[in-house]
């Protein structure tokens, strides 16, 4: 049992004010793991304190020096990857292997990426030629109030805390509470890196809790929130009252295009995609729509690659899904998949209850309805397990249709030989993202979506300059710079 009930604020670890203990469930065993403490709202009016009084500072110095320092970061996380990959397999239930290869990764290839886009930015610039002492110039929006989610946690913590730093902004950090290991760890990994005090801050809290005194502080002067939309539209509300600005990234419910000339690996390609991490990213695509005359063999071709997938606890080497997070996210999907079935779509794999082989753990076979009709519940809802849907459609208009027709955009996918069609859709399609083919958006985008999924811009140039202020200065004389 690991037992953290410290929070790291002013650049040292201390003790809550008034301690209340939290028990962080391993979802493989349904063991506690862990025991931190949930902040008070002293312990959030300290954190915010300490990063108000860093900020002057940090502010100050200069751009190629808060990177030298937060490139400094990713020394730590190499040094104790192992640690950090172990620690997220056993609070929030990604398999080993995967948290290796693809869940702690994350957060030197944001680092990485926001490294490259830093060096470009220009601080001071001419509006023009047609107004050559008209300056704009950008500066830290402040301090800044991080709420992170538990299903990727390593990548939200990446795209929030390394931007917001390396723009000279001062943080403090809610992670999510069941899975605070990582971000404790990589509070170490500040700490030994150099980051001077306050600029970087943590406290442990629920949404109710921590989350809220952050979204309501008066000295907070932004709020980046990845995690539900209902959690979201709070967060809006709450940061209203002292006008603050709000970046959301939040739920989805990707529609996956797959047209009859296809690759021959799009499906299984996409059933693959759509059960990693147990079904629990917000840009999966759970929505599978199927040209119709290729539709019977897609559903075969799936239904092969969802029954090969298995499943195991999260501490076990090889190629699996683990468990869902906990009992309340497990008692969801079950009640999804039985909507599905009272509703009338086919189940043609999976289902209700564990795995065989399997009495204990959050654990769900992966699961596959076909002849869904648009409007049922599993099509509109966001499940945020390892179920997909799939939808025949007859020709693109009907596709785009059904596709377009949720309260979500943050991605969706296309699968098609057409290169035409392809151009099309990605203008048609409204999405924050859109990827082709299997096709990487490349180092460097960002991560958004439009709609009820929020409208955050995480990544590259673009999730730098959401933690910046404009501004325009008239009758700048640029000749100084160089004096």
């Amino acid at each position: 049992m690991i037992i953290r009930r410290e929070f790291y604020i002013n650049g040292s670890w201390c003790s809550p004010s008034r301690p209340r203990d939290f028990e962080v469930i391993n979802p493989s065993t349904e063991e506690p793991c862990a025991v931190i403490s949930l902040g008070s709202q002293e312990d959030t009016n300290s954190a915010v304190a300490a990063a108000k009084a860093a900020l002057p500072a940090w502010a100050a110095t200069p751009p190629s020096e808060r990177a030298r320092i937060v490139s400094r970061i990713l020394d730590q996380y190499e040094a104790r990857l192992a640690e950090y990959a172990s620690v997220i397999a056993m609070e929030m239930g990604a398999p080993i292997d995967f948290a290796l290869s693809d869940q702690a990764p994350c957060l030197p290839w944001h680092t990485g990426n926001f490294l490259k886009a830093f060096d470009k930015i220009e601080w001071i610039r001419p509006l023009g030629p047609h107004a050559r002492r008209v300056a704009v110039t950008l500066e830290p929006i402040g301090v800044v109030g991080l709420i992170t989610p538990w299903n990727w946690p390593v990548n939200q913590i990446a795209l929030k805390a390394i931007p917001a730093m390396l723009a000279g902004c001062c943080c403090v950090l809610k992670p999510s509470e069941e899975a605070p290991l990582n971000a404790m760890l990589f509070a170490e990994f500040c700490h030994d890196a150099g980051v001077p005090a306050g600029v970087f801050n943590l406290v442990n809290g629920d949404g109710e809790g921590v989350g809220s005194q952050l979204s309501t502080h008066p000295d907070v002067e932004m709020i980046s929130f990845t995690g539900s939309t209902r959690a979201g539209k709070a967060i809006t509300r709450a940061a209203a009252e002292t006008l603050k600005r709000v970046a959301l990234e939040l739920g989805g419910k990707g529609a996956n295009l797959v047209f009859a000339d296809a690759d021959e690996q799009a499906v299984a390609r996409s059933v693959r995609r759509m059960m990693e991490n147990c079904g629990q990213s917000c840009n999966a695509p759970s929505r599978m729509l199927v040209e119709r005359s290729v539709y019977a063999q897609a559903i075969e071709k799936a239904v092969a690659t969802a029954a090969s997938i298995k499943v195991g606890h999260a501490d076990e080497h090889g190629p699996h899904i683990g468990p869902l997070v906990n009992k309340r996210q497990w008692d969801q999907v079950q009640g999804y998949i039985q909507k599905g079935l009272d509703e009338g779509a086919r189940l043609v794999c999976g289902g209700l209850g564990r795995p065989e082989g399997f009495n204990r753990g959050y654990f769900v076979k992966p699961t596959i309805f076909a002849d869904v009709k648009p409007g049922m519940t599993i099509e509109r809802e966001e499940i945020f397990g390892p179920v997909m849907a799939m939808i025949p459609f007859d020709n693109e208009d009907e596709a785009v249709r059904v596709a377009n027709d949720t309260p979500y955009g943050l991605t969706d996918y296309v699968q098609t030989g057409d290169a035409l069609r392809a151009n099309r859709l990605a203008l048609k399609l409204k999405a924050g993202m859109v990827e082709m083919n299997g096709k990487s958006r490349g180092a460097g985008s960002f991560f958004g979506g439009m709609k009820q999924s929020g409208r955050a811009r995480e990544g590259g140039i673009w999730g730098i300059e959401e933690f910046l202020e404009s501004k325009i200065v008239s009758d700048y004389d640029f000749s100084l710079e160089d004096a």
